[in-house]
């Protein structure tokens, strides 16, 4: 059966998947510029669940009442593999900003697309351009508009959770924004860091309850409650021994967030 599902998978899945993203980049281009709150978001959103439904993954949403859609948030989930991308583009249920890294410009298309819908693209490699992040940021964070951010950096390579950078939390305290864990299970099976091959499954996505961060709370101690929440909910072969729960240590002169995301697309 896996056989069948492979030439399914590459012969059809892929080459209506591979025109699909184009007509989607090319609407969010033009859309964008009449209106990049909404051209930004839904036809990215729509590709993001065709992308599940024509690969037979399931996406399951748990504790979606807990979000407010007037209230712009932080989120901050694990990131098991490139189909946690497309279940929160697609499931997330809230307009929302990716943090990515500014080289995902240079991709033709959806590079450009990924520039119109207004994404916010970091630039680590001096302060200015992290200040320049940072006002990026401040300007669409209102109204409900929110931001995602995978703060482990990278897919894991083993299904295990990584350390947390703390950029995303510098982020919410410096806007005074809540900061919402989202744990994500099931997509390490679906596809790992290992392997573009899909296997059909499900994927869950468990929304937390609100964390307000205030000026009273140090970053790695949020960082380290959120990834304890979000921990809580993998099954046991995907949560990390309890001596690899030690928080980074945090250069504290370092301006602005250092979020580490990838390509989200």
């Amino acid at each position: 059966m896996i056989y069948l599902y492979r030439i399914y998978q590459w012969c059809i899945a892929a080459p209506i998947m591979l025109v699909y993203s184009i007509i989607t980049a090319l609407i969010t281009i033009v859309g964008c510029m009449f209106n990049q709150d909404y051209w930004g978001y839904f036809p990215a959103k729509w590709w993001a669940r065709v992308w599940c439904w024509i690969h037979l993954v399931r996406v399951k949403v748990i504790g979606r009442e807990l979000i407010d859609h007037e209230t712009s948030y932080v989120f901050v989930a694990n990131h098991q593999g490139a189909y946690d991308i497309f279940s929160i583009y697609g499931f997330l249920g809230h307009n929302f900003k990716w943090m990515m890294r500014k080289g995902i410009t240079n991709i033709p298309i959806i590079g450009t697309a990924c520039r119109m819908a207004g994404h916010i693209l970091v630039d680590t490699h001096t302060a200015q351009g992290l200040r320049n992040t940072m006002a990026a940021a401040k300007k669409k964070l209102h109204g409900g508009m929110s931001i995602v951010v995978f703060p482990e950096g990278r897919r894991t390579d083993t299904g295990k959770m990584g350390q947390f950078k703390n950029g995303a939390f510098k982020l919410a305290l410096e806007f005074g924004l809540p900061v919402v864990p989202i744990t994500i299970d099931g997509s390490y099976k679906v596809m790992p860091r290992s392997t573009f091959n899909v296997t059909p499954g499900t994927i869950t996505l468990t929304f937390h309850k609100p964390i307000q961060h205030t000026g009273g709370n140090d970053i790695a101690q949020v960082s380290h409650a959120c990834r304890t929440i979000i921990q809580q909910d993998l099954p046991e072969d995907m949560r990390d021994e309890p001596e690899d729960m030690r928080d980074e240590p945090e250069d504290k002169d370092k301006p602005g967030p250092d979020t580490g995301n990838e390509n989200p697309r």
